[in-house]
């Protein structure tokens, strides 16, 4: 058996994330990652043809900026573009345009992370593997759609020591460029890509790295993170030595496999690109750390510990975070409240909107209608002091997302209004006991169920609109004070 506790895993991560832009890192083609037709937004300049000139997208470099103020890293004021050549189908120079010796951003932290540096680069086209018969691709076919999409790349420091350290930080930086519109990161659409180095050691001597490649899921993160992780140690603990390579993840078997030997930056043969300026970002006004710092909206751990300062549980300040409608429609109903129920309107959020704004059977424009917010808050100023019951909140809401009148008349129509009035449900209340002597007695003599049947009597007879909290009230007065 592996003595696993006796070593060290430590984890880098290198993050790709295509940034929602325009256009496209160097030309004027549209950055369309939704675009189905193959090789449509494409031209000389992304497909390299001879004599053609790249210019840089000022958006991209922007977002990546932003992305350094947010995380507290530090912005370059220098920066350039290098040449990183290799020959591959998916890129039409035979070299990437990207960055080596200055980055755009420095250091930072998120989720505790040390970050390393973040750069801007060009997407590769997209390869797909035609299979005809059998398992192996007879032909690869090529879109160039992808190619020269701004990507960003993120580089951890090899300070994360599990798997599940790594899928968080990789949430985390998904929720932050969604944050940002910097881009949406979807990671089944490949615009987020996750590169796991990966080493273990039995001492503080960092072990042989490998890389495992373009995990494509939060989840493939974490199982190839911790697959790659026991095959190492099994490894070393049989005598065998671990090789520096590229592995790739394979779902369906969960584990990983070989891919090539890994190269070292000099294989790439990094140059300044002649063809793109320097830049000297002090010298670009909309660059300034000072307006990068005001155009930061409200981060997202942030928000997540504003509002567990609310009192929110943690499972639904973290929803609030993630899935920013629900946030706002949460601080809107705030914004407009005259009640302060910060818990109760966010049960009802979580437990009676969301999943029908997520299904569609409520639009999400519902959310962002402001008199909507506030006709909410009225529906939970009407349960907090006992108008409608949970069951009749539930009913008026569910006539809300239709009928924009106010939640009293939808409720008051319907007869979901709960009766209050003690001088009425006395009578009720007597009723029922007059109806039920045996019932009446064995709770005089001590039977505490009996007063549940009765107040489900009562419930039954006023046709579920008395009050139950003053109906069991009522009983219990009745029955004491004949006892």
């Amino acid at each position: 058996m592996q003595n696993m506790s006796t070593y060290t895993p430590t984890i880098g991560l290198e993050i790709h994330a295509e940034l929602q832009t325009a256009t496209k890192m160097f030309c004027a083609c549209r950055n369309d990652a939704d675009e189905k037709r193959p090789n449509y937004n494409i031209c000389p300049v992304c497909m390299a043809h001879p004599g053609t000139l790249p210019v840089i997208n000022r958006d991209a470099v922007h977002k990546v900026l932003l992305m350094g103020k947010a995380l507290g890293a530090t912005l370059a004021d220098y920066t350039e573009f290098d040449r990183k050549n290799y020959f591959y189908p998916d890129i039409p120079k035979n070299y990437q345009l990207s960055q080596y010796a200055y980055p755009l951003v420095s250091g930072g932290a998120l989720r505790g992370v040390a970050i390393t540096r973040i750069h801007l680069e060009e997407d590769t086209a997209r390869s797909q593997h035609v299979t005809a018969t059998g398992e192996k691709a007879d032909a690869s076919l090529v879109d160039y759609n992808r190619a020269g999409v701004p990507l960003m790349e993120l580089v951890t420091e090899p300070v994360i020591h599990d798997a599940q350290t790594a899928g968080a930080f990789a949430r985390e930086l998904q929720l932050l460029l969604r944050t940002l519109g910097a881009g949406e990161a979807n990671m089944e659409k490949g615009e987020m890509r996750v590169e796991a180095n990966i080493s273990v050691s039995k001492d503080a001597t960092l072990g042989t790295k490998v890389e495992v490649k373009n995990l494509n899921s939060f989840r493939s993160v974490e199982r190839a993170i911790a697959f790659e992780v026991a095959r190492q140690i099994e490894l070393l603990e049989q005598g065998g030595t671990v090789v520096q390579e590229t592995r790739g993840w394979d779902e369906n078997k969960q584990s990983t496999f070989s891919q090539r030997k890994k190269e070292s930056s000099h294989d790439y043969r990094y140059f300044p690109d002649p063809d793109l300026p320097k830049l000297v970002l002090s010298e670009i006004p909309e660059f300034a750390a000072e307006r990068l710092l005001s155009e930061l909206p409200e981060l997202p751990w942030v928000r997540r510990e504003r509002y567990l300062a609310l009192g929110l549980k943690a499972d639904d300040a973290d929803m609030f975070v993630q899935q920013r409608q629900f946030g706002d429609f949460f601080d809107a109903v705030r914004a407009t409240s005259k009640h302060n129920l910060t818990e109760l309107t966010a049960n009802y959020i979580v437990s009676d909107i969301a999943g029908k704004v997520e299904s569609g059977e409520v639009p999400v424009e519902w959310l962002q209608v402001a008199a909507n917010a506030a006709r909410f808050d009225v529906l939970m100023g009407m349960v907090q002091k006992g108008l409608l019951s949970s069951r009749g909140a539930k009913d008026t809401l569910a006539l809300m997302f239709t009928d924009p009148r106010d939640p009293e008349h939808i409720a008051k129509e319907k007869g979901l209004i709960q009766q209050s009035d003690t001088g009425a449900l006395a009578a009720l209340v007597q009723k029922v006991v007059d109806a039920n002597p045996s019932v009446a007695a064995d709770y005089r003599a001590g039977k505490e169920a009996a007063l549940q049947f009765l107040v489900g009597q009562g419930m039954k007879e006023s046709k579920g609109s008395a009050n139950p909290t003053i109906l069991r009230e009522q009983f219990i007065a009745v029955l004491t004070a004949t006892a």
